[in-house]
């Protein structure tokens, strides 16, 4: 049985544990063989100011993304896991162009009193702009990604760490199984 390509998104609100997980899960398919490429979209739009008609630096992350995944699938074929956010299908919809493969979405959840704890261990003294802002939107983003309902699986983070976070996604999409030789 031949699998089709496909994109693992890791979706959710600010402090969910995205990027932890989205590490632990290469660590995973390392472990068991699998070629993997990862891709944290914050760094492909980390630029400012954005352009006059970019205003959300959207046009710029697709555009770096695409390089970056050509460059990816150079290599061979791989599992391509991505951590973001996907909050509505204009947004599935312009990443699956980006990679030219159908994204499936996992979307990482947790309580608030987690969701405020993360990120104030990630953001110094000195950042506090990026964490009010932040702490300011998590809730509100939360709910949107709940009423878009684009989610193949959901992961509760707030008891899981993000080793058993990847584990769970991993298990979902049968990449812990052996591969066909």
């Amino acid at each position: 049985m031949v699998i089709e390509p496909y994109v693992i998104f890791l979706n959710g609100s600010y402090g969910v544990g995205k990027s932890s997980t989205l590490d632990h899960l290469g660590d995973l398919l390392a472990e068991h063989g699998r070629a993997f490429s990862l891709m944290d979209v914050d760094w492909y739009h980390r630029s400012w100011p954005p352009a006059e008609d970019d205003p959300e630096n959207v046009v710029t992350e697709a555009a770096n993304m695409t390089a970056v995944w050509s460059n990816y699938r150079q290599a061979g074929p791989r599992q391509l896991v991505v951590a973001g956010v996907i909050a509505s299908t204009t947004d599935r919809d312009r990443y699956e162009r980006v990679f030219d493969l159908p994204v499936r979405i996992v979307r990482l959840v947790a309580g608030p009193a987690v969701t405020e704890k993360r990120p104030r261990r990630r953001y110094t003294k000195h950042q506090h702009a990026a964490l009010t802002w932040h702490l300011q939107r998590h809730v509100t983003l939360h709910e949107q990604l709940a009423r878009a309902d684009l989610d193949e699986l959901l992961v509760d983070t707030d008891e899981r760490d993000p080793q058993a976070a990847a584990t769970q996604v991993a298990e979902h999409f049968g990449l812990l199984q052996p591969l066909n030789g």
